[in-house]
């Protein structure tokens, strides 16, 4: 829905339930059972993504309506790329230097491929792109950044 507010759930930003939960298991000696301790893990000091809708996301509560690149320790909120459109080769030069294993690239509201001449720069750096729509690439953000990855959200919110 356009305009909607749409929180992510704890669980993707490192939250767990604090209870035991016993899972069935199927073993060659029978059914089993085993018993899985969820923890309650707020990634403090990190950055994850709180929310997000048309336009717009959410950093640990702070709204945001301009192309970003997120880290887990920093926003640059200055990221010059405005649209898809606009993406330069550039844009992705900056990048590289943030030292991430993995760039989450998030198109805006709808999946778009960026043109290969335009990504080389993370290509000859050995570094892996990911393209998807703008709350797909919060979501992934999040659980890679709860597993402690090198993990880079670069998303298009013009």
């Amino acid at each position: 829905m356009v305009g909607e507010y749409r929180p992510i759930a704890p669980s993707f930003i490192g939250w767990a339930l604090r209870r035991d939960i016993i899972l069935p298991a199927l073993t060659p000696y029978g059914n089993s059972s085993f018993r899985l301790k969820l923890h309650l893990d707020a990634a403090p000091g990190r950055n994850a993504f709180t929310g997000y809708g048309a336009g717009y996301v959410s950093v640990n509560g702070t709204r945001y309506d301009k192309s970003l690149v997120v880290l887990p320790t920093r926003v640059l909120a200055d990221w010059p790329a405005t649209s898809f459109d606009a993406l330069e080769p550039s844009h992705f030069a900056v990048l590289v230097e943030l030292g991430a294993e993995v760039v989450l690239l998030g198109t805006g509201d709808r999946l778009r491929f960026p043109a290969p001449e335009l990504t080389r720069a993370l290509v000859d750096a050995r570094i892996g792109l990911e393209v998807m729509d703008t709350p797909a690439a919060c979501r992934t953000y999040n659980i890679l950044m709860a597993e402690e990855r090198k993990v880079v959200a670069a998303l298009l919110l013009g």
